[in-house]
Order: C-alpha cells, then structure tokens, then sequence
C-alpha cells in the first residue's frame, strides 16, 4: 500500500528535485519495411511509424496530466537503418532519413533514433552507404539520431570503422558549422551498443527485439542529491544505502509509467532504463551529486571513487524496483547536459583525460564534449579508441558523442538550449595519432572474451 508520506514525498521530488520521466521510447521494427525500391521502402517506413506511434505524443501527456509526472521527451527507435536500406537500390541513405523525419515530424515525437549501422567486425553494403551518408543525413533533418556501433568484447575493435568514424564527425561538424557544429550532437558512436536503449542519440530498435515494443528512461539527480544532503559527514555504506532507496523509489514511478502506456497503446512493455540523467537546470546535476559526497569540484581526486559508488549503488537499488531493468541504466556524465560538469570543466577542474577515465565506472562514456574545430580528424578516431577499448575490456557500454565546434577555440562554447545545454570547448593532446589510426584493421578481442 501506498501511504500518505510516500505521496507527499514523491509531490517534493517532482516539485522541488527535479524528478521527471526522461524519456518514454517506442521502438518500431521496420524489418518489413525492406523493399529493393528505395522510394516504395521510405514509403512504408514513413507509413509503419506514422501508424504505429500516431498516439504516443498524447498518451504521454495524458499520463503525465493524470499522475502529475514530468514526461519530458516522447521518442521513437527503429531498426538500424543500414538493415533495411541494403536491399535498395540507393546510391545513398539521405531519403531514408528524410523519410524518418517527416515521420517524427507527423506524429510529433521529440527524437527518432535508428539511422544506424553495427560494424563491429566489418561493413556489408548498407553499412558503407550508411555510413557515408550520416553527415548529410544529420544536416538536412531536425529530429534524426544517429549511430554506429564499431566494437564488442566478443568481436574486438574494428579500426577501419573507427578511422572512418573520425571523418564522419567532422564533416557533420562542418556541415552544420551554422548551428554550432549541431549534427555532431545526434551521433553517436558504441562499443557493446544494447539493443533496447531508449536514450539519444544511441537508441536503435535491436533485431532481437519485437514488432513494437515501449521503453522508459527515468531521471533523478536531484533527487539524489537532495537524500544525500540529509546524511552528510555519514560513512560510505550509509551513502550507498541512501542511493539505493532513492534509486528504488525513482524507478518504482518509471515502471508505473511504463506500463501505463504499455496498457493504453496496447504495446508490450519492453524495460525500464534507470540511468540518472542530468539537465542544465541547476540542482539536476550527477557532479553536483559527487561534490556532495565530499569532493570540492567535479573532476579532483576521488571522482572516480565517488562515481563508481554512486553507479552501482543505482543499479543495486534500480533492479530492486523492476523485474525488467534495461538499456544502459547507471549514471550518465554528459558535459553539455549537466550544469555541474559545466562548472567544472570551465574551471578547469575536469579535463577530458578525467572523464575518459570516469567512463570507466559509469554509464556510456565521453557524452556531449566540444573541442576546437580545428581538431584533426586522426585525433578525434584517436580518443574515439580508447573509450572503445574501455568498454571492450570492460565488457561494458561505451560511448563517444564529441563536437568538434568549427570555428571555435579552447576557452570559448558552444550553445544547443534546451535538454543539450551548453558546452565549453574542451582541450586535446596537441600530440599526432594519425600513424595510429592509419594502421587500420582489427584489434582482436580480449582474451576473457572466450567464454564459450
């Protein structure tokens, strides 16, 4: 039973800490969606998710009026484009991306992910025409996420990929040069990509997954916060068991709303994601979090240490709450998005070697970080690697979601608005890897990769 001190609870947590629903994610197969006609396919993809998610806009906010939950964001994901594109007769995949827009656009959504390739061990025919054609394709639409997967623990690093990856980027950078080097901000680039992901950029309707299926991301840092404010000064066991009661409760209200719409869109519930989701609304902070803990500024020493804690003790609370726990679920660190991270990477406090080395603990990995625009493309496949290999090793998700703003230099930001916040330009190594990254081919698979 739910008492009258839970609810009143729950009213400040919304209220006052920022407590919101990220994100509910429709994700739509398009498997039959193929067609060797390039045209009759983005037909039937624009018509499939137009059907398919013609009410998901207004049954979240009717959700959100009646239970008195923010719901921010009303997404879609489909099956990785290159997939369903490569039976086509296109030279290029633009109109694929075209098509999902104007469907985005239809059924007003705020993102629609999928226009993505998994090359991990290679490119097969719709991948390299994907691939060559994510630049324009972030260019000419508003709401199209991109990604593409490039390494796994069982596969290795596909070096070809991560070297082209590195082009890729700046050239979307340059191709959206007006808008702050904007189209760097919808791709995304994974090692151990999950298939049920409901966050952007990186989400992808896995072929694993059903026909349709709903997915929920909620948020919380503030909330967090704030019950770790009423245990200063207490050991670490006690701040990891405050984290996993708060954890516990947040994700209580995500399944609530999962299967909320799951019932009114008579659409299987897939999972809940419980990633803490920071925003650049102060107090909606993951660094704000870590600085409770003790640190004076996000990035000194100890953040690793406090980040690691704050990750797990979340899962542990997380998983207690649902039976289906999914996506990337930990706490993320995206510099644009968090006002804390912000603050300390303006300040110098946090460097972009202190966040690679903070992926290693948290969820995903190097997240909207701007550099200067004159940033080699070598450079960018470079740091694009070494989060790759962290998550190989690891056997975990990484990622890298990284702005080389044209234009700009060190000292200066880039704006976005909205969720995407801002973000001060970031230095790099002034070091080359260009003989690195030339070298192309495959880095093997760890050998614990070999577990069969």
């Amino acid at each position: 039973m739910i008492n009258t001190n839970e609810i009143f609870e729950t009213i400040k947590m919304i209220k006052d800490e920022h407590l919101d629903i990220r994100t509910i994610t429709m994700g739509i197969s398009l498997l039959d969606c193929v067609d060797s006609s390039a045209d009759r396919s983005c037909d039937k993809i624009y018509d499939k998710i137009s059907r398919y998610a013609e009410n998901l806009v207004k049954t979240g906010e009717d959700i959100s009026k009646e239970l008195g939950i923010p719901i921010i964001n009303k997404r879609i994901s489909v099956t990785p484009i290159a997939m369903v594109a490569g039976a086509s007769d296109a030279k290029d995949y633009v109109c694929f991306a075209k098509a999902l827009d104007r469907a985005a656009d239809t059924t007003g959504v705020n993102f629609i992910g999928g226009f993505s390739a998994l090359v991990h061990k290679g490119f097969s025919r719709g991948d390299d025409i994907l691939i060559n054609s994510i630049p324009e394709a972030l260019a000419v639409t508003e709401k199209v996420c991109s990604s593409v997967g490039v390494a796994t623990t069982k596969a290795g690093i596909n070096m070809d990929a991560v070297k082209r990856i590195g082009q890729v980027v700046k050239k979307a950078a340059e191709l959206t040069a007006d808008r702050d080097s904007f189209g760097c901000a919808k791709f995304v680039v994974f090692a151990n990509a999950v298939e049920d992901n409901p966050f952007m950029a990186g989400a992808f309707h896995g072929v694993g997954e059903g026909d349709c299926v709903i997915n929920v991301g909620v948020s919380g840092p503030g909330v967090v916060k704030s019950a770790l404010e009423q245990v200063k000064g207490a050991d670490f066991g006690v701040v990891a068991n405050t984290i996993k009661k708060t954890a516990f409760k947040i994700t209580r209200m995500g399944q609530l709303v999962a299967q909320e719409a799951s019932k009114r869109l008579n659409v299987p519930f897939g999972i809940v994601d419980l990633s803490l989701a920071p925003t650049p609304e102060i107090g909606d902070s993951v660094a704000y979090i870590l600085e409770e803990m003790g640190l004076e500024k996000c990035g000194t020493h100890g953040t690793t240490a406090a980040l690691a804690l704050l990750n797990d003790a979340v899962k542990k609370g997380g998983i207690m709450a649902s039976g289906y726990v999914g996506g990337l679920s930990g706490a993320f660190i995206p510099v644009s998005e968090d006002a804390g991270m912000i603050a300390a990477a303006k300040c110098g406090a946090l460097t972009l070697d202190k966040l690679e080395a903070m992926t290693c603990v948290c969820s995903v990995g190097l997240d909207m970080i701007a550099i200067p625009g004159d940033t080699s493309a070598e450079t960018i496949s470079a740091i694009i690697a070494d989060e790759m290999a962290i998550g190989m090793i690891n056997q975990k998700t990484t990622a890298v979601r990284i702005i080389p703003a044209v234009g700009k230099k060190v000292g200066e930001t880039v704006e976005f608005g909205g969720l995407l916040g801002e973000a001060p330009i970031m230095p790099v190594h002034e070091f080359s890897s260009a003989d690195f990254i030339n070298r192309g081919g495959r880095i093997p698979a760890p050998i614990h990769s070999l577990k069969n």
